[in-house]
């Protein structure tokens, strides 16, 4: 197409552009506003901190996170001990199963039986 069709619409064209630029920046300044108003920290335009929350409260929330954390971990840490354990007693075989109950019965009765006659009751 010849540059000449577009002649008449050059106004349009050059005024959409302005308009599309006037938008984004209302947008940028509405997103900014919004970010203030609900107490989120505001960034540049490198991602570096412009506005750092480093009052008491955000280092109390981080402990706190810190702390929920650590303890998850041991929870998540314990619960796979115990997926091991269910692991090996669904795949072993049911002799070895059976023998393993009666052993830890076994020793249960003998410690309790040690306890009784340290104390002179057996």
């Amino acid at each position: 197409m010849a540059p000449e069709v577009f002649l008449p619409y050059l106004g349009w064209i050059i005024g959409g552009g302005f308009a599309l630029g006037a938008l984004g920046i209302a947008a940028s300044f509405q997103t900014t506003r919004m970010k203030i108003k609900n107490g989120y920290p505001l960034e540049g335009m490198w991602g570096q901190s412009l506005k750092p929350g480093s009052d008491k409260e955000t280092a109390h929330r981080v402990t706190l996170l810190t702390q929920e954390n650590a303890e998850l971990r041991a929870e998540l840490g314990a619960v796979k001990d115990r997926l091991v354990n269910v692991e090996r007693i669904v795949t072993d075989g049911g002799y070895h199963l059976g023998a393993e109950i009666d052993a830890l019965r076994d020793s249960a009765r003998d410690r309790a039986l040690e306890g009784l006659k340290d104390r002179g009751k057996a």
